[in-house]
């Protein structure tokens, strides 16, 4: 019978909670209509959070948005929205992308989710 050394169980745990906190969830579209929803530019789930790409004039900023995430069948449907409209005016539309960290979303490691806003590139 083979035992683990001390550095090798210590190396195989290290990478049991590596594997662990890669883990991301897992995202999908709706493809529903809400109206008023803010349409997204794109949405990505990356390691630490959702990152939406939105259209802005140059002066949008993450706190002009708020989200909110409803749980339903299995999975947390996630929804943003501005908070306020952009009244400046720097040129050309262009967009910013907005990170939400997994943890402020209230969203958990490997659980399905969906994005309400339509998503149009």
């Amino acid at each position: 019978m083979h035992r683990l050394s001390r550095r090798s169980a210590l190396v195989t745990g290290m990478a049991l909670l590596a594997t662990a906190c890669a883990t991301r969830p897992e995202l999908s579209l709706s493809d529903e209509v809400w109206p008023g929803l803010e349409t997204l530019l794109a949405v990505t789930a990356g390691r630490e959070g959702l990152t939406v790409r939105v259209v802005s004039k140059g002066c949008a900023m993450r706190a002009d948005f708020v989200f909110r995430v409803d749980r339903s069948n299995g999975r947390a449907v996630v929804a943003f929205a501005r908070r306020r409209l952009e009244t400046c005016q720097f040129g050309e539309p262009g967009f910013v992308d907005l990170v939400f960290s997994y943890a402020e979303l209230g969203l958990r490691r490997g659980e399905r989710v969906m994005v309400a806003n339509p998503v149009r590139p």
